[in-house]
C-alpha cells in the first residue's frame, strides 16, 4: 500500500508574559477555540488536496479577523492612536514572497502581501504606497474605526499615560499578539504567513519583523517554513526565520534544534519571543523564550493540539 503524503499546519497567536494567573479558565478556553477555528480553516484547504499557500492564509485570515490578537481586527494603536497593519507571505516552492506594512483598510492584510506576491514585481510595499495597490486590486476594504476595539484603546491610553509619566516606550505588558502559519502540503511544498498589529505606541513609520522576508516570515522547500512572533527589533537583527532554514540545510539540524538554538540567540541578545515552524516532511515544531505563545497544530496522521502557556501546560491535545 502507497504512504498518502503527509500535511501539517502549525499557527501562533503570539507570544509573551502568557502565565496561568493572568487568565482566567474562560479566558483560556476562548483563546484555545479562536485558534481551532484557525487550524479547522486552514486544515480544510490541505485535506482537500490544497496548497500550503491557501492553507496559510486561510488560517491567518480567520486570526486576523478575531479581535483577541494583536492582527487584522484588535491591532494595537501606534502613539498618533491609528491601527497600522503588517503582514507577509512566502511560498517555499518558488521562494516568492510579498509583504506590506502600514495597511489601514485592507480588511485582511495578508491578503494584500499575496498580492504583492502574485500581482506586482515587487516584494515589499509600504504606507501610501501599500494602500494604493491594495485599492487598485480589489480588496476588500473597510473603515478604520473596523479594527479598533475598546480593549486596545483602553491600552494605548495606560500607554500613553506611562509615556508621560517617564516611564518606557514599550509595552509593559510584553504580549505579542501577532499571528502566524506555516504549513507542508501534500505535494511536499511548505509555506509561511505572518500578520501584525506591530507595537502598542510605535511611532515613526516603525516596522517589525513581521513583514521583513528572512526575519519574522520564511519559506524554503529545501528546509522549512518559519512564522515569528515578539522583540521584532532583536528577530530582524538576527534574520531569524532565514537563519533556521539556514541551519536545518547546511548543519543538518532539525526544525526543532534549529528554532531552539536560534531563540536561544535571541535571548542572549535580550530579545524574547518565539517561532513555529514546518519541515517538507511534515514534522512541526515550536520554540519561545517566554512564559507561553498562542499556538497550535494539525495534521493528516490526527493530531491536533493548542496551547496557551509554556512548559508548564505543555500542549493540551483538544477533545
Amino acid at each position: 500500500m502507497t504512504d498518502t503524503p503527509r500535511w501539517s499546519l502549525a499557527i501562533h497567536g503570539g507570544a509573551g508574559v502568557l502565565t496561568p494567573e493572568r487568565y482566567s479558565p474562560e479566558q483560556v478556553a476562548e483563546y484555545r477555540a479562536a485558534l481551532d477555528k484557525a487550524l479547522e480553516a486552514g486544515s480544510a484547504v490541505l485535506a482537500d488536496g490544497g496548497t500550503s499557500m491557501d492553507a496559510v492564509q486561510a488560517a491567518v485570515m480567520m486570526l486576523e479577523d478575531d479581535p483577541l490578537f494583536n492582527a487584522g481586527r484588535g491591532a494595537v494603536f501606534t502613539f498618533e492612536g491609528k491601527n497600522e497593519l503588517d503582514a507577509a507571505i512566502m511560498d517555499g516552492e518558488t521562494r516568492m514572497a510579498g509583504a506590506v506594512a502600514g495597511i489601514l483598510t485592507t480588511k485582511n492584510p495578508v491578503t494584500a502581501a499575496r498580492a504583492v506576491m502574485e500581482n506586482s514585481p515587487h516584494v515589499f510595499l509600504s504606507h501610501d504606497g501599500a494602500n494604493i495597490f491594495a485599492q487598485e486590486q480589489g480588496l476588500e476594504q473597510v473603515d478604520p474605526a473596523y479594527f479598533a476595539t475598546e480593549g486596545r484603546r483602553r491600552q494605548w491610553q495606560e500607554f500613553r499615560d506611562r509615556v508621560a509619566s517617564g516611564e518606557d516606550w514599550f509595552d509593559a505588558d510584553l504580549k505579542y499578539g501577532t499571528v502566524g502559519a506555516v504549513a507542508v502540503d501534500t505535494q511536499g511544498h511548505v509555506a509561511a504567513a505572518t500578520s501584525t498589529g506591530g507595537l502598542t505606541g510605535k511611532r515613526w513609520g516603525r516596522v517589525g519583523d513581521s513583514p521583513v522576508i528572512g526575519a519574522g516570515t520564511y519559506a524554503d522547500d529545501r528546509a522549512c517554513a518559519v512564522s515569528a512572533t515578539g522583540a521584532g527589533e532583536y528577530f530582524i537583527r538576527l534574520g531569524v526565520a532565514h537563519e533556521i532554514c539556514a541551519r536545518m540545510r547546511f548543519r543538518g539540524e532539525s526544525a526543532q534544534q534549529a528554532a531552539d538554538h536560534v531563540i536561544g540567540e535571541v535571548g542572549a541578545l535580550g530579545g524574547d519571543g518565539g517561532v513555529i515552524v514546518a519541515a517538507p516532511d511534515g514534522s512541526t515544531g515550536f520554540a519561545f523564550n517566554t512564559p507561553g505563545m498562542h499556538r497550535g497544530r494539525i495534521d493528516s496522521t490526527g493530531l491536533r493540539e493548542t496551547a496557551v502557556f509554556g512548559t508548564s501546560d505543555q500542549i493540551i491535545p483538544d477533545p
